[in-house]
């Protein structure tokens, strides 16, 4: 019922009749996953080793000397969602769309280290990034995340050269790189 929900962007209304359950069995069932999801994210999504360079990066003499302090990649995502109209303007992202902006933190082999959701739609990345620091979320001392051109480059956060290309898309049709920003990028 929950999976459905989520990926359906199901209503109440919908889940009573492809379930055939009552309204107050399906609002019931829904909570009680809600709250189980608090203690999954605990056992789930751990902050990566930063005491030893991932095994893909230790191997690879290519990355090794640029990315051996580099823990992960951050990058933002707009799930979106149904809500009254008139708690809507806040939620509608840049592209008119109601969305919740949610921040995500993963390491090499593709696991959650940190989640910070709940945004309205409207947030920018940088924000939510500034927010999430400003409740624990550190980096730890030399060691960085990969970032987009949504968020700043700073010593823990290394972005993309801003007004260059740096989307894989663009770079399947060329053969080679204009300047150094664009191989930086890449």
């Amino acid at each position: 019922m929950f999976m459905f929900m989520l990926s359906h962007n199901a209503s109440t209304e919908r889940l009573k009749k492809k379930f055939q359950h009552s309204g107050e069995t399906i609002h019931r069932k829904i909570t009680e996953v809600f709250d189980i999801i608090p203690a999954l994210t605990h056992r789930f999504v751990k902050l990566p080793n930063v005491n030893q360079t991932h095994v893909k990066i230790a191997s690879d003499p290519r990355y090794m000397s640029f990315f051996q302090n580099c823990i992960g990649a951050i990058d933002g995502t707009h799930v979106p969602i149904t809500i009254s109209e008139e708690s809507a303007p806040p939620l509608r992202n840049r592209k008119g769309i109601l969305s919740q902006n949610v921040m995500c933190a993963c390491d090499f082999d593709l696991k959650f280290t940190f989640i910070s959701c709940g945004w309205e739609g409207s947030a920018s990345d940088a924000g939510v990034l500034r927010s999430a620091r400003s409740k624990g979320f550190h980096v730890p001392e030399g060691k960085f995340y990969l970032v987009d051109g949504g968020y700043a480059n700073t010593p823990s956060f290394i972005a993309p050269y801003r007004g260059v290309r740096y989307h894989l898309s663009e770079f399947r049709r060329q053969e080679s790189y204009a300047n150094y920003r664009e191989l930086f990028n890449h």
